[in-house]
């Protein structure tokens, strides 16, 4: 008996010969069959078609899980953590959704995740969900000689000579400080009072940042020292800019602006005075003004450091940066004290005690 249901597809689908829709049920049971997964005792079950939305990872491509699977228990088994097993099983089920468990360590979950393969994009998914900071990708030079060159001096952890280099440069930064800070003691002072007559004061010292008879100047400890540490700084610069992979971005650089800053202000020291007369009063003023400016080249190791911006390295940069914060405020203070009517000074070690 035939059933007239109004509906011409019906009617169509009624006519002998005509194709009608089949129902495959391999096909429906190849897309909902069961995978059960032994991850060291407790057994996970999920189905085939969501492993397989990650054709790349170890569960997600049948050739790679097929050597974990027991043929006895019909089963695959990993003898690997169980808590971070539901995060990972998650990844699958939600789609790309990765989420460490809060009983689970870093360094285990970061090792699951390369375990099973889930790809560098959830590695940075799960890093960035942890609050890691993401290192900027730096171009380095095309030329072999200029990367060797250029990780030498720019990258401390990049091997073993550049790890000297940076100790070296610390070394050279460390006696410049100090060398700095021993020049105001009054033990290294050479005080010629009544220079310039009318009852007033005048105070030149026999170091490198203030002035003093041209006679002496070059022969003077601090100066010769100054001079060594100068040298050094350029040196490092000049390698450092024949190296880089951009001469216009190498000037664009913070770190850099610092090293021309905290290097250019000796030369101009140096050539007034040989440009000054010895009788100049302002002579000295002038020369301590450029010192503040050479302060800041104590900024530049911390800052440029690239350990230092590593979580473990913030509370020692925080503490560097603040010494020549502080330094450089209490050089300012001195030489405010030394234009004063009385021309006292105050080292720059007692200004930095009392600082702390």
């Amino acid at each position: 008996m035939t059933v007239a249901t109004g509906d011409p597809a019906d009617e169509a689908a009624a006519l002998p010969g005509h194709p009608q829709d089949t129902y495959d049920p391999e096909a429906d049971h190849e897309c909902c069959e069961r995978v059960v997964i032994n991850i060291s005792g407790l057994r996970f079950e999920t189905q085939l078609k969501t492993l397989a939305q990650f054709p790349e990872t170890l569960l997600g491509d049948p050739k790679k899980r097929m050597r974990y699977f027991d043929p006895l228990r019909n089963e695959y088994f990993f003898d690997r953590n169980r808590p971070s097993f539901d995060a990972i099983l998650y990844y699958y089920q939600s789609g790309g959704r990765l989420r460490r468990p809060v009983n689970v360590p870093l360094d285990i979950f970061s090792e699951e995740i390369r375990f099973y393969e889930l790809g560098e994009e959830a590695m940075e998914m799960f890093r960035e969900d942890e609050g890691y900071i993401k290192e900027e990708e730096r171009p380095l030079p095309e030329n072999e000689f200029q990367r060797q060159v250029w990780l030498l001096f720019e990258y401390p952890e990049s091997s073993g000579p550049a790890r000297i280099i940076a100790i070296v440069s610390v070394m050279v930064i460390l006696i410049s400080i100090v060398s700095f800070c021993l020049e105001t003691l009054p033990i290294f002072r050479d005080e010629n009072e009544d220079m310039h007559g009318g009852g007033v004061t005048f105070h030149t010292y026999s170091n490198s940042t203030i002035g003093y008879q041209q006679s002496t100047s070059f022969t003077d400890p601090f100066f010769i020292v100054e001079t060594l540490c100068i040298i050094w700084f350029s040196f490092e610069f000049l390698v450092r800019f024949f190296a880089c992979p951009s001469k216009a971005g190498f000037f664009t650089n913070i770190m850099n602006i610092i090293d021309i800053v905290a290097i250019i202000p000796y030369f101009i020291t140096l050539g007034t005075e040989l440009a000054e007369k010895p009788e100049d009063a302002q002579q000295g003023q002038q020369a301590m003004s450029l010192a503040i400016l050479r302060v800041i080249r104590l900024e530049r190791r911390p800052l440029q450091s690239q350990e230092s911006k590593q979580g473990r390295q913030h509370l020692n940069t925080s503490h560097d940066c603040t010494l020549g914060n502080n330094l450089v405020t209490g050089m300012t203070v001195q030489w405010t004290r030394a234009s004063g009517p009385d021309n006292r000074q105050t080292p720059a070690v007692t200004t930095l005690h009392r600082m702390y």
